[in-house]
């Protein structure tokens, strides 16, 4: 509690007001009190220190100028003993501390039951957000699962064009490479002939000379030169 500044005995109005009668709301000091304690009427009593204490503030009643002490329950007013029998007369009543005290049981009960509630509510946001994080986690994981098989199966379509690619650019390479090589032997073969010419030009007219000419006549008639495609192979892939 808050301490309260320090006040006078209410009673000697001399000493210290060190301790604080609960009942009579007052402030007394340790001899005053002693001499309450003593008294029938006030002998149990209970006392607090007073910088423990926030004592009640004491309304008084404007019409009459006493201290309220009840709570007019028809009016819903507090009021002091003069208005009971006076302006209040017939009303229904209840004491001024008794309906305090009902009011802060009433608060407290309340306002515990809302924070229970609320505490609940959180509880069960909290559960909420666990499960609909572990929902998430298992949709990326499905979708990473299911993403991996589609990888898998693009990586072994790509695999299998590329080896149908490389059998078809084997196959046309293989053509293509005994087109090659044909070809380089016709070359060969011609060159060779057109030495032969060369020779042959250097010799002299006769009768040999005329025989050498008809059998290189019939290897050129043999030479064959392979026509090369008029379209070079072309690859393929479907898609």
């Amino acid at each position: 509690m808050a301490q309260a500044a320090s006040k006078t005995c209410e009673i000697c109005v001399s000493a210290s007001g060190s301790q604080y009668c609960l009942e009579c709301e007052q402030y007394f000091c340790e001899n005053c009190k002693g001499f309450h304690k003593r008294q029938r009427v006030t002998k149990h009593h209970q006392f607090q220190s007073s910088s423990d204490v926030i004592p009640e503030g004491k309304s008084k009643c404007k019409d009459h100028n006493e201290d309220v002490s009840f709570v007019c329950n028809t009016c819903n007013v507090a009021v002091c003993s003069s208005c009971v029998t006076g302006s209040h007369s017939g009303h229904a009543f209840s004491k001024l501390l008794d309906s305090i005290s009902q009011l802060k049981e009433t608060n407290t009960t309340d306002l515990r039951s809302k924070v229970h509630e609320a505490t609940q509510n959180m509880k069960q946001i909290e559960e909420g957000l666990k499960a609909f994080d572990v929902k998430v986690e298992g949709i990326v994981k499905a979708i990473t699962e299911e993403g991996t098989k589609i990888k898998t199966m693009v990586d072994k379509c790509i695999s299998e064009k590329i080896a149908s690619v490389k059998d078809q650019s084997r196959k046309e390479r293989d053509k293509l490479t005994k087109l090659l090589e044909d070809t380089q032997m016709d070359l060969k073969a011609g060159r060779d002939l057109d030495k032969k010419i060369h020779e042959l030009n250097k010799t002299r007219n006769d009768g040999k000379l005329l025989q050498s000419l008809q059998k290189l006549t019939d290897y050129i008639a043999k030479l064959t030169i392979k026509p090369i495609p008029r379209i070079f192979p072309n690859i393929t892939v479907y898609c």
